[in-house]
């Protein structure tokens, strides 16, 4: 029997609010994220993503907040990233109520950190999130500071020496394929899944049931991540993960 597959609702957070753009951009506001947040555990959702996305020293105090906020509410695990740098962060997430966190432009700039977290509170805590963007060299380069910088480090090459590093687990977004609601990026989410040993969360491009199905078969995504599609009630996880068990994909009803 294979393991389930999860569906993950994502909530970008901004100055406390949830919001979500096309292309990393053109961000509008979609809620508060504890409710919403509250309405996903209920709807039967596997898990959540916050994503603190301004992530300054400022905004800092907000977030915390939130993720307490969403402790009390929620009943199934949530992970939370954004302007995680050092242990410390880890520990002030964690004791706030989070089960895991998400690192990103932080384990580009100093991949020693991933070691560090799965040393002091294990593999499972740590989630590495990988923005990449298709160039016109036919590579997938991953970008720093939310999809603002591009690296030389290419998505395969990154993803192994994330996972020989001792992540947890990847979240792959896709810069070309996020909030265009045309499908995840399957291609290169099928190489990771046979070249990594961990598993593989897919981001970006969610537009319909099909979309979801797809990933977990084409993509071989282990869980699926998407935002606009909950958040404004296109789909609803019930239904699609009666659509996913119709169409033969082992989901947690």
């Amino acid at each position: 029997m294979s393991l389930a597959k999860r569906i993950i609702p994502c909530l970008d957070v901004k100055d406390g609010q949830t919001v979500k753009g096309t292309n990393f951009v053109n961000l509008r506001q979609a809620g508060d994220p504890v409710e919403l947040g509250k309405k996903y555990s209920e709807e039967n959702a596997d898990e959540l993503v916050f994503l603190d996305i301004t992530a300054s020293h400022e905004g800092r105090k907000t977030f915390t907040d939130v993720v307490r906020r969403v402790a009390a509410e929620v009943s199934i695990p949530f992970t939370v990233g954004g302007g995680i740098n050092e242990l410390s962060d880890v520990d002030c997430m964690l004791n706030a109520g989070a089960d895991k966190v998400s690192i990103n432009s932080a384990a580009i700039r100093r991949p020693e950190l991933i070691d560090e977290i799965a040393l002091n509170f294990g593999s499972q805590v740590c989630i590495v999130a990988i923005d990449a963007k298709l160039e016109a060299d036919g590579k997938w380069y991953c970008y720093l500071n939310g999809g603002r910088i591009r690296t030389d480090r290419t998505l395969l090459e990154w993803g192994k020496e994330v996972a020989d590093r001792g992540a947890g687990e990847i979240l792959f977004t896709s810069m070309n394929h996020d909030g265009v609601k045309q499908g995840f990026a399957n291609e290169p989410l099928s190489l990771l899944s046979d070249a990594l040993p961990i598993p593989i969360i897919a981001s970006g491009g969610a537009g319909c049931m099909a979309d979801f199905r797809d990933t977990f078969i084409q993509g071989k995504s282990d869980a699926a991540l998407a935002a606009s599609v909950f958040h404004y009630g296109e789909i609803k996880i019930a239904d699609l993960k009666k659509y996913l068990k119709q169409e033969g994909i082992s989901v947690r009803i």
